[in-house]
């Protein structure tokens, strides 16, 4: 399975899609993901890290030119509404790159 694991400002997973071993929500539910409906056209999921919605991990899955591509951030906290809407997803650093290790780990074990 080929797999590209770029560090940088946005964490993205990139694998071959037919090379997956089972479909995505199998896959995303047995990483401890669950699937959150959303706005847009990619598929959502999130793994809460305790008792309350946040901090999570939230995953944003893309299906192109025959590429999964996984966009991974962590929700720290609700972003906030209003004049100046602003998402609180950290994109990169050790808890992130540690998430996305375990996420290729467990797909290319499944």
């Amino acid at each position: 399975m080929g797999v590209r694991f770029p560090l940088g400002a946005l964490m993205k997973i990139r694998l071959t899609a037919n090379n997956l071993p089972m479909t995505i929500p199998q896959l995303m539910r047995q990483a401890g993901y669950v699937y959150l409906p959303g706005r847009g056209g990619d598929d959502s999921y999130i793994r809460v890290m305790g008792r309350s919605p946040y901090p999570r991990f939230h995953v944003y899955i893309q299906e192109r030119d025959n590429q999964l591509i996984i966009n991974l951030h962590l929700d720290q906290k609700q972003p906030g509404y209003g004049v100046s809407a602003r998402h609180n997803g950290e994109y990169e650093g050790p808890v992130v790159e540690t998430e996305a290790r375990r996420l290729i780990q467990l797909i290319s074990h499944a």
